[in-house]
């Protein structure tokens, strides 16, 4: 990552874009940008942890960048409703109330249920969008685009300013046969062009993926087919979010005389609230709810489930370790996960699929299925944007670095000059100045850990000691010193957890810690702080020559 660099005072007539968060990371999509004082935001997403993140729940966008300037945000447009793009919405919001939001109906709704929960519903200002709206918003126009993405009603932006035009795209690709009729509105695209795209933000996901994207429809046979061999219960885990796939599974629930059920609150939630706004059609006597579940056999039912990243606290991981209170897996049963692996998430679906198999269960995914397709645009797809749109200049946008790399390379490809393609990456600031997009300065958009009710709290540096404790123990050493007559009092008494259990084998290090002690003390040292890394040194020392290990060293020497 490159270091910080203050950037320079902002010019008049000077668009800056500042990405806080989604490039290098599929997750806390989060773009500021600012002209004449005044400033826009794109998105505002949650990242998921990763293994190597203990107690971690979600991570945020560098939201701290805006601590001085809430004042200045004169609105938050939300491209859809995914939670890498809504998810951290709630704390901007715990930053400052009233931030205008615009977004489609369905996004603003999925918005409003996470506003209820966390008790800011009562003082949130909706402008809800579609597609064909402009909106003049201060210094920042808005057009708002249809796009194809694997959530309905999502909407790419183009933001007009005195400095120029950018085309954010959000997620998109170019199915031309959605499951709702609605495809990307690449006439919308191309007429913007006449006037000039100054900046293009493209979705980069799946840049490295030749060819176009295959279409929402042409995963059905396979669903279709999981159905029809699908003897007693089956159990179909995809995004909450995902209103295209549960339609196709409602649909075919319906054709093979099943009822469906939703499990896990998100579901249910974003679910319910997509019916209700006619995005998901339920026809009568198809839903019931999960205590009903048992008035029904095995094969009358299919359980619509959360869990498809393998999250450890979600319905499909507890019903792989046989710890949900309602739903048990077992022997002959169908499970189905119809959605794509996140990035980083490889390991804990794979240990929910091998759980699933012990039990006995059959599990279809797309490793040996073709049961989910893509929500992003592919190279095809992203070449033929660069060729409708005719950008001057180009920053990828949403994925990590080999994505952004790549999307890059298909902008020069189709004759975008290599100074005009800038990949940035979180804190990078650009400035779009008479027509030339430049990068000028680094701010700090690090990590922003959520660990249960506390926000920032936790730092790298605790993380460290998390991975610590984890993967190699701590070991205590309380040891009582006369700082005067320069003797111990008590101890050394030394205690570990996580480590070797055999209370014998502190013996030899117990009695070098009393020698080390000794001698700093009739060497005149009478700081406890010094004493305490003597004896971190020692215990160090000796763990990793005898046993080649790194646990945490935690010393307490008491001064009486």
């Amino acid at each position: 990552m490159s270091a910080l660099q203050t950037p320079p005072r902002l010019r008049p007539r000077t668009l800056r874009i500042i990405p806080l968060g989604g490039l290098g990371d599929i997750g806390r999509n989060m773009t500021a940008f600012e002209i004449n004082g005044k400033i826009l935001l794109v998105d505002c997403g949650v990242l998921f942890p990763q293994d190597d993140q203990p107690g971690v729940d979600l991570i945020l966008p560098g939201l701290d960048q805006l601590d001085d300037r809430l004042d200045d945000v004169v609105g938050l447009v939300l491209t859809h409703g995914h939670e890498d793009h809504i998810g951290a919405v709630p704390y901007l919001l715990r930053r400052r109330r009233d931030i205008p939001l615009y977004g489609s109906k369905l996004t603003l709704a999925f918005v409003d249920g996470k506003l209820r929960e966390h008790r800011l519903r009562d003082t949130a200002m909706y402008h809800e969008v579609a597609e064909g709206d402009t909106v003049a918003l201060d210094e920042f126009e808005l057009e708002f685009f249809a796009v194809n993405h694997s959530i309905p009603d999502a909407l790419a932006v183009a933001i007009k300013t005195a400095a120029g035009t950018v085309l954010h795209t959000g997620d998109f690709k170019m199915d031309q046969l959605p499951l709702d009729g609605r495809i990307t509105d690449l006439r919308g695209f191309a007429r913007l062009s006449l006037t000039g795209v100054d900046l293009l933000m493209a979705d980069s996901t799946n840049a490295e993926v030749p060819g176009f994207t295959a279409p929402e429809k042409d995963v059905e046979p396979a669903l279709e087919r999981v159905f029809a061999t699908s003897k007693q219960k089956l159990v179909v885990a995809c995004f909450a979010s995902h209103v295209h796939r549960v339609q196709q599974v409602m649909d075919l629930a319906v054709a093979y005389r099943r009822k469906v059920v939703y499990v896990g609150r998100s579901m249910v939630r974003n679910m319910t609230t997509a019916q209700e706004l006619g995005f998901l059609k339920v026809p009568a006597g198809t839903l019931i709810e999960l205590a009903q579940i048992d008035d029904y056999r095995d094969n009358e039912v299919v359980i619509i489930s959360t869990g498809s990243q393998g999250e450890p606290l979600s319905a499909l991981s507890r019903m792989a370790n046989r710890e949900h209170p309602t739903v048990q897996v077992g022997k002959g049963d169908t499970v189905l996960l119809a959605s794509s692996l996140i990035p980083g998430n490889e390991n804990a679906v794979y240990r929910v699929i091998n759980g699933l198999t012990r039990i006995g269960a059959s599990v279809v995914h797309k490793g040996n299925a073709f049961v989910h397709t893509s929500g992003h645009a592919s190279a095809g797809e992203l070449l033929y944007t660069y060729n409708v749109v005719k950008p001057f200049n180009v920053l990828p946008v949403h994925g990590e670095a080999r994505h952004l790399v790549a999307n890059a390379e298909l902008a020069k490809a189709t004759g975008v000059p290599a100074d005009r393609v800038i990949v940035a990456e979180d804190g990078d600031v650009i400035d779009l100045f008479e027509g030339k997009a430049r990068r000028v300065g680094r701010v700090d958009a690090s990590y922003i850990f959520v660990d249960g009710s506390t926000v920032g709290d936790v730092t790298e540096s605790s993380l460290t000691d998390r991975r610590i404790l984890g993967e190699e123990g701590f070991i205590s050493i309380i040891v009582a010193v006369d700082l005067r007559a320069s003797s111990l009092v008590a101890g050394p008494d030394i205690n570990a957890r996580g480590f070797l259990t055999d209370p014998h084998i502190f013996d030899s290090v117990t009695r070098d810690v009393r020698q080390a002690l000794l001698q700093a003390l009739e060497e005149g040292v009478d700081d406890t702080h010094q004493l305490q890394q003597t004896v971190r040194r020692v215990v160090g020392r000796w763990v990793s020559k005898t046993y080649r290990s790194r646990p945490m060293i935690v010393p307490v020497v008491i001064a009486v």
